[in-house]
Formats: structure tokens, C-alpha cells, sequence
């Protein structure tokens, strides 16, 4: 019986760390952008790209693990 408990244990120990980097990953990071031109500005909606695509390369993506407002 003792060594069932031990294998047991052994086998939630190593599910935990799994679980919580789990947790960790569905969270989703928001953005809020205030912006003094209209929404179809070219000039404007060419910079929101940029920072886009800037956020891409470090690994942050719309609809993934960011959400921009």
C-alpha cells in the first residue's frame, strides 16, 4: 500500500507544475490606445500597424495572448 501512495505522489507532484504554467498562458494582456485622430486616417492606422507588428516580434499576438482597445 505504501508504495501505491508513493507512485501517487509522485505522479501529482509532476502534474502541478504543468497545471500552473497552464493557468499562466491563458491570460490575456489588454492594450487601451487613446488617439486624437479619426479612426480612418491613414497616417494613424499605418502607425497602429507598426506597433502591431512591433508587438509580433516580441512574441505578442492579437486574439493570442493580447488584446488591443
Amino acid at each position: 500500500m505504501r508504495r501505491r501512495e508513493f507512485i501517487a505522489g509522485l505522479g501529482s507532484a509532476a502534474a502541478l507544475p504543468v497545471a500552473v504554467r497552464a493557468q499562466q498562458h491563458g491570460r490575456v494582456r489588454r492594450i487601451g490606445l487613446l488617439i486624437a485622430f479619426a479612426a480612418d486616417d491613414p497616417e494613424m492606422q499605418a502607425r497602429i500597424a507598426g506597433l502591431r507588428q512591433g508587438l509580433e516580434s516580441l512574441g505578442w499576438s492579437e486574439g493570442r495572448n493580447l488584446r488591443i482597445e
